[in-house]
């Protein structure tokens, strides 16, 4: 009776333990690494630095204050050439001092601050997707170590089923020696073949815990052993465009060219500053009056360059190259991922044809398996020519597991070719 209630009160528990299990996704994966890894940081600091080096530029428009001061002794002085009657003119002093206040204001220079703190906008943008690239190259690696985990959970599960199936068999066999009907030695080929299997179990257990440790490791993150992974559902269309994170940096790099050029047509345009200057030395402004005095100075200043000998045309025509140069970039990004995509788009397909022969190999081996086991109770076969075709079995089931995992990982490879 408590046998029964152990069992009941087992039963009553498998929910609860199901659901209490870990499971884990290919997306949780991908959200980790873009989440965790180091790389991903840079993103908030390089806007961070962005917006100050951009607050640095607009402090181009505020007035410039400085404060100077002077003291020097110099061998000469001017002097009046002549002498006039009952006029008397003291020299200057050798000995000369100022201290003035200066102010400089920028009344127009064209835009061009605005301008360059739109290009220092545009090679963050850069920056940044340059981070999204290379995190997003991470996900090919995220796919192999995801899948290989993948196929372990699988072929423990097979390797289960198949001891489950022999375990069950070896019993048979028990009772068929015990009264004569099978020899002795067909058990312990049997026996054998359970070692075997449970060596199998443990190679996959160390494997599993190996992958996990490296899947931890690209995320950061902490990944029990035990934790089951879920085998995701990835549909099979050819027809998405393609969206890779690439070919908005060859936009954004476009955009940072044409951010310069603005720039350099801004360049050529006039400035316009205002100044002030106030002060207090010995002479002031008046130059004949050898005291201590004040005074102040206020004005416009303007300055255009009105000819660079076709500096701006020839660094536009540079840009204009660099430009190219993108374009060719990008086009052969294009075609190189266009060959890697059909590549990719026969494997699956192969690949989908190869599982279809899967299920009638399984079918057919497990109808030889079914007259094995009739041939070996009946003492026809030997255990170990019962074996050979069990083992036949289970590898046909592996390898249709195998197919499987290889198709879901082709297609996962393939939507991160395709930039999805």
């Amino acid at each position: 009776m408590k046998h029964y209630l152990k069992i009941a009160f087992a039963v009553l528990l498998l929910p609860f333990f199901a659901t209490a299990q870990q499971k884990l996704t290919l997306e949780d994966c991908y959200t980790l690494v873009n989440k965790n890894y180091p790389l991903a940081k840079q993103t908030d600091f390089l806007q961070q630095k962005s917006a100050l080096d951009i607050d640095v530029l607009h402090k181009g428009k505020l007035p410039k204050i400085d404060l100077n001061a002077q003291g020097t002794y110099q061998s000469a002085v001017t002097e009046l050439p002549i002498h006039l009657p009952n006029v008397t003119v003291n020299p200057l002093n050798k000995d000369q001092y100022r201290a003035t206040l200066d102010v400089n204001q920028l009344l127009y220079n064209g835009g061009l601050i605005d301008a360059n703190a739109k290009l220092k906008d545009a090679q963050t943008k850069i920056q940044q997707q340059q981070v999204v690239v290379n995190l997003y190259q991470l996900k090919a690696q995220v796919n192999q170590l995801y899948f290989s985990v993948l196929l372990l959970q699988e072929q423990k599960s097979i390797l289960l089923s198949k001891q489950n199936q022999l375990v069950s068999k070896i019993n048979e066999v028990k009772t068929g020696v015990k009264f004569g009907a099978i020899l002795p030695a067909s058990e312990k080929v049997l026996e054998a073949e359970n070692l075997k299997i449970n060596q199998q179990l443990v190679g996959i257990q160390f494997d599993k815990k190996r992958l996990l440790k490296k899947i931890s490791s690209l995320t950061f993150s902490t990944i029990d052993e035990n934790i089951v992974l879920v085998q995701p559902i990835i549909s099979n269309d050819f027809t998405h465009e393609n969206n890779r994170p690439e070919l908005k940096l060859f936009d954004l790099q476009n955009e940072q060219i044409e951010e310069s050029k603005n720039i350099i047509s801004k360049n050529n345009l006039p400035r316009i500053n205002a100044f002030g200057q106030a002060g207090y030395g010995n002479p002031g402004l008046n130059m004949l009056d050898n005291s201590f005095q004040t005074f102040y100075m206020v004005g416009l200043k303007a300055n255009w360059n009105v000819f660079d000998w076709n500096k701006s045309k020839t660094e536009k025509q540079a840009l204009s190259v660099s430009k190219n140069i993108v374009s060719t970039e990008k086009e052969t990004f294009l075609l190189n991922n266009k060959l890697q995509l059909q590549e990719m788009e026969n494997e699956i397909l192969k690949t989908e044809e190869v599982i279809k022969s899967d299920s009638q190999i399984v079918a057919l081996r497990e109808e030889v398996v079914q007259s094995s086991d009739a041939q070996l109770k009946n003492g026809v076969i030997t255990a170990s020519e019962y074996v050979v075709e069990f083992t036949n079995l289970y590898e046909a089931k592996t390898n249709q597991k195998i197919h499987e995992i290889q198709l879901d990982l082709s297609k996962a490879n393939y939507q991160v070719s395709k930039g999805y």
